[in-house]
């Protein structure tokens, strides 16, 4: 069955960094962009980061611009989220998503809590 399952959350103080890999599987992951969103509490969810089928082109929120890198490795099925410079309101729960042109695949989220 189609599944994306998303690790490398955890604790981090402001100015750290975390790894977000992404495992999708059941479908064919290479003929669907990546995207990452997140949510912090009390929030509505925001786009944080996309990348294309093949890898050659990224799009970034503003606010992570800079900081954050996404990345894929279709061979194996994976997306990443590198996280750099991590702020208190980079805190939140993060989702990928595989995007096809008429369905969307979700993973359940792993939460990232930046504090000190």
């Amino acid at each position: 069955q189609v599944q994306l399952v998303e690790s490398g959350g955890g604790l981090v103080q402001p100015g750290g960094s975390l790894r977000l890999s992404c495992a999708a599987s059941g479908f064919t992951f290479s003929i669907y962009a990546g995207n990452w969103y997140r949510q912090a509490p009390g929030k509505e969810r925001e786009f944080v980061a996309s990348i294309s089928r093949t890898g050659g082109s990224t799009h970034y929120a503003d606010s992570v611009k800079g900081r954050f890198i996404i990345s894929r490795d279709n061979a194996n099925n994976m997306l990443y989220l590198e996280m750099n410079s991590l702020k208190f309101q980079d805190t939140g729960m993060y989702s990928c998503v595989a995007r096809g042109n008429s369905v969307d695949y979700w993973g359940q989220g792993t939460q990232v809590t930046v504090s000190s």
